[in-house]
């Protein structure tokens, strides 16, 4: 079957293309309806590798995914045919350390979709373990099916900065995770949050969720702006979403005395923090990695209506132009947030 191929950098193919699939008793198949386009896969398109992940063969691309199931393992009880579900795209080895200690996201034989050396989703069908799909609500469609994953990784950086009802959060970055970030700290118990970026447009999405304030820092003062609006003491939480070096060097600006930093965007190298000035704060600094027990809580969120991640669906795309859906992701559109693939449409 067809499948969305990165032969290598800058070099994409929409062709045949079996990945292997062979169903066992815990497993489903599934008819991918629904694919998003994440900034990694836009990085391996771009860059060919993050960090020591490195993409030395044809990779099939994409990891943000719903569908419908169409094969059932004989041991799977909790899923029937036709199920429209959202896929958790890691599979890690449940006997390993970490997921005996529940962090399961940190075991380092974990097989992610799109992360080297292993496939994607940007194909018709693939079969996944029945334990990492999760049964949409009939009030979430497959686009917002496809948004849980983006969501997931907001909520476990939400969830690992320890909110406290009342906090006042910023958050660096308005691209899908940065704003998904935002939702996730006020869904936990923030009161506000304040978010920064550069571009006008994604600026104004995340503006148009009550209690999210944009800060464009072209012309503003992060800091300056958070310290108006807080008496002068800076904000209880940093979420760092955009990966670069600059804004992370800056993270602590906006920090109150005794505030947490979460650094969630990768930089591509080397990072200056000032390391006095976290001491003078006395700050917390924890990092994240993708997200852990956190998808059905996510999809709880969606179908409630208490996150609304339609708005970030800017743009979206049939398979037979996959192609051209990476080529406008990558372009750095400022209209882009959030950029979809549609596999298969007749289910949609």
């Amino acid at each position: 079957m067809q499948a969305l191929v990165l032969e290598n950098v800058l070099n994409l193919s929409l062709r045949e293309f079996e990945v292997p699939a062979a169903m066992g008793p815990n497993d489903v198949r599934i008819n991918i309806n629904t694919v998003g386009i994440c900034g990694s896969d836009v990085h391996y398109y771009l860059h060919g590798a993050i960090g020591p992940y490195v993409v030395k063969d044809p990779m099939v691309l994409g990891h943000e995914a719903s569908g419908v199931v169409t094969e059932i393992g004989g041991s799977v009880t909790d899923l029937k045919l036709g199920d429209r579900v959202c896929m958790e795209p890691g599979i890690p080895d449940s006997t390993s350390r970490a997921s005996r200690n529940g962090q399961y996201n940190l075991d380092p034989n974990v097989q992610f979709w799109a992360t080297p050396p292993v496939h994607g989703c940007l194909t018709p069908s693939v079969v996944h373990p029945a334990r990492f799909c999760y049964k949409l609500p009939d009030n979430v469609s497959f686009a917002e099916g496809a948004m849980v994953e983006p969501l997931a990784v907001g909520m476990h950086a939400a969830a690992m900065a320890g909110i406290t009802p009342g906090d006042v959060a910023v958050v660096m970055g308005a691209g899908p995770i940065g704003i998904l970030t935002a939702l996730a700290a006020l869904a936990g118990g923030c009161s506000s949050v304040f978010i920064s970026d550069v571009q006008k447009v994604k600026l104004e999405i995340a503006a148009s969720y009550p209690n999210v304030h944009a800060v464009n820092v072209k012309t503003q003062d992060l800091a300056t702006v958070v310290r108006n609006a807080t008496a002068g003491w800076g904000a209880d939480i940093v979420f760092e979403a955009s990966g670069a070096s600059a804004a992370i060097a800056g993270a602590i600006a906006p920090l109150c005395p005794g505030g947490t930093l979460v650094l969630i965007g990768m930089p591509l190298g080397p990072v200056a923090i000032d390391v006095v000035a976290a001491q003078a704060k006395e700050i917390t600094i924890k990092t994240i990695f993708r997200y852990a027990n956190v998808f059905d809580r996510a999809v709880a969120l969606i179908s409630s209506g208490k996150i609304d991640v339609k708005p970030l669906i800017t743009h979206t795309f049939p398979f037979s132009q996959s192609i051209r859906a990476f080529e406008f992701a990558s372009s750095g559109d400022p209209s882009m947030v959030k950029s979809q693939i549609i596999v298969d449409a007749s289910a949609g």
